[in-house]
Parts: C-alpha cells; sequence; structure tokens
C-alpha cells in the first residue's frame, strides 16, 4: 500500500533535490518528456551521442532507457551508459518498447535487464514478452497499473485515456519514476510514487482541457502545481 502524505512527500524530495535524469529515448518524445521534468523539479539531459555520454550520465542521478528508437550507434550508446549507472549505484529504468514486436528488440531488452536495470515498465503484452523478473521494480501499466517487488504489489486506478493519445506520455510516466527513485531508496514507492503523480495529473488536466491537444499543456501544468489534497482527493488503490 501506499499512502497521499507518502506520495506527497517523495514529489516535495524531487522538488527540494531537482535529481538529474538522463532519458535515452525517441526523439518523438523528448520535448514533453524534458518539459514533464522540468514542471515536476527535475533535471532533465537526453544526449544519445556516443562521444558524450559516458560525461552526461556521470552527472545524471537516475537513467531512462526506452527502446522507441534504436537504430545507428544506439546500443552502444545504451551499454556504455548503464554501465557507468551500475557502477554508480544509480537507478536505470528500461522501458522495452516494442519487444513484443521484434525479436532482436526482446533480446537486447533482455541483456540490458542482466546488467543494471532496477525497473522495468512496460504494457501487458511487452510485460509477457520479458517474462518473469527477479529483484527488480516491475511496472505493468494498463487501465490498472501494477507494480511490483518481489512479494509486494501496489494496484494504481487512476489515469484518463488521452493519455494514450498524446505522444511521450508513457516515456514520461518512465521519467518520472527515474526521478523519484532517484530520491526515494525504496524503488516500489518511489515508483507508484511516480505513476500516481502522472496518472492523477491526468485526471485533473483532463477536466480542464477540451481534447487530446489542449491536455497535453494542461498536463503538465498540473503537475507543476499537484499537492498533497490531489492525491488525498483522487487516489484509488485495488486490491
Amino acid at each position: 500500500m501506499i499512502a497521499a502524505g507518502e506520495i506527497a512527500a517523495v514529489l516535495e524530495r524531487v522538488r527540494q533535490k531537482r535529481p538529474r535524469v538522463h532519458a535515452i529515448m525517441n526523439s518523438v518524445a523528448q520535448k514533453l518528456v524534458a518539459d514533464g521534468l522540468s514542471v515536476l523539479g527535475a533535471i532533465p539531459s537526453m544526449t544519445a551521442n556516443s562521444e558524450e555520454i559516458t560525461d552526461f550520465v556521470a552527472k545524471a542521478d537516475a537513467l531512462l532507457v526506452n527502446l522507441g528508437t534504436l537504430e545507428g550507434e544506439r546500443r552502444g550508446v545504451i551499454r556504455a551508459a548503464l554501465s557507468s549507472m551500475r557502477q554508480r549505484g544509480r537507478p536505470a529504468i528500461l522501458d522495452p518498447v516494442f519487444c513484443d514486436v521484434s525479436q532482436p528488440r526482446l533480446a537486447f531488452a533482455r541483456e540490458l535487464l542482466g546488467a543494471g536495470i532496477t525497473t522495468v515498465r512496460g504494457n501487458k503484452s511487452e510485460m509477457e514478452a520479458i517474462g518473469a523478473t527477479e529483484a527488480i521494480v516491475r511496472i505493468e501499466t494498463g487501465p490498472v497499473d501494477t507494480i511490483r517487488l518481489g512479494a509486494r504489489t501496489i494496484r494504481l486506478a487512476n489515469g484518463h485515456p488521452w493519455l494514450t493519445l498524446v505522444s511521450g506520455t508513457g516515456c514520461l510516466s518512465g521519467a518520472l519514476v527515474a526521478a523519484f527513485q532517484a530520491v526515494e531508496p525504496d524503488g516500489l514507492t518511489a515508483a507508484a510514487a511516480a505513476m500516481a503523480s502522472l496518472s492523477i495529473a491526468a485526471e485533473i488536466a483532463a477536466e480542464k482541457a477540451e481534447g487530446p491537444g489542449s491536455f497535453a499543456p494542461a498536463l503538465l501544468d498540473v503537475l507543476h502545481n499537484i499537492d498533497e489534497k490531489a492525491f488525498s482527493d483522487r487516489l484509488r488503490i485495488v486490491e
């Protein structure tokens, strides 16, 4: 279980400590993710250049690896980034996008799971393709988000359908998990707090927006201002 006060406390630490999250991800989603991290209080960086990656990751408090695009030198960049984070004992989140479609991508995702990934986040089909995982936080998204670590499970029923209509919101959720895990040592608590923050913000933003086009900027506004009262009023945890 997780309470509204716990979510608010982790969020406040993000705002106070301003963790740096390095995200290797699909370029289509970079702006929303950078903006989302910034309005919440974290600091984004996003280079995927092989000449720069170790310098940038050396300054990062957490890493997001999103497999949305894997062209060119990106596999080597991801391996180098993950190795650096593992040596420093910092959290690394994997979003194995479309690993259920591509066998080479699935093989690479499984390789990364054994190379320092501390959390994996995907939809039901992607997580079924990944298979069983041990000793890491596992987030399966859907109408109810299921967050597991060992025998501990939290199920969150917040969110809004427009999240699926705006490119990058899934990527943003992984980035927020990274930011929260940078300041909260309990990976399950951090992941649940991050997922709840985005999902509840989405509900509030949808009430202010006229459709998916105005939903995205409204979401950023709400993330910037969200507080414990919003969590207390709206948090829905199911058995």
